[in-house]
């Protein structure tokens, strides 16, 4: 059976990738695809729990060389649990953000080396990565007024990244920009400032012409 496809969604808090990849699913279920959804970090009980630790503001002394270490955890047991399998068996396999997201957030964002992090990556996850990846660009003052009044109004207790501040995600969505204009074929750019409906079908332009 021939391998499935990989795609990603990326973009800094509050970009609307979780809604998006909720509308794609729908979308190639609708054309007869078997889709698998999952999440970084999280995707298993493990990853959850993980998860958890990440993005609880208790936790705000997390050393970045430690916050590195748990995502690529909670990664390797998604990849092993999840994802590798579901590709095996030919499906189309959603993730709400991979190692981009680490190369941007605990790279760009925290200061840490490149190379070590693509390193821990051949360790966690192999040959893993994605077939295209989705960057829902947004700026970050948009981005992070958005994330933080999506956490009051649901509540959320994962706010640990949230409660960074502008120039902090600054620096990840220049990240996210330099890394698009370096892979070009596999990283799409979509102005995520538009509505829901104009950004998923400019999403589906993108994706259709891959599936």
């Amino acid at each position: 059976m021939a391998r499935g496809l990989f795609l990603t969604f990326e973009g800094i808090d509050g970009c609307g990738k979780t809604t998006q990849l909720a509308l794609l699913s729908e979308r190639l279920r609708e054309a007869g695809h078997d889709v698998l959804e999952t999440v970084e970090p999280g995707g298993t009980d493990a990853g959850r729990a993980i998860r958890g630790i990440l993005l609880d503001p208790r936790h705000h002394a997390l050393s970045a060389r430690t916050e590195l270490l748990l995502y690529f955890a909670s990664r390797a047991q998604n990849v092993t649990e999840v994802i590798s399998p579901a590709l095996q068996r030919g499906a189309t396999v959603l993730c709400d953000r991979f190692t981009d997201s680490t190369i941007v957030y605990q790279g760009a964002g925290r200061g840490l080396d490149e190379a070590t992090i693509l390193e821990l990556h051949r360790i966690a996850c192999g040959s893993i990565f994605p077939d295209l990846t989705i960057l829902l660009d947004v700026d970050a003052e948009t981005s992070l007024a958005r994330a933080r009044s999506r956490n009051r109004e649901t509540g959320s207790e994962e706010t640990r990244m949230d409660d960074e501040d502008g120039a902090f995600f600054a620096r990840v969505r220049e990240g996210y920009l330099r890394l698009a204009a370096r892979e070009p074929k596999r990283i799409r750019v979509v102005d995520a400032r538009g509505p829901v409906d104009v950004v998923a079908q400019n999403v589906w332009e993108e994706v259709n012409a891959l599936v």
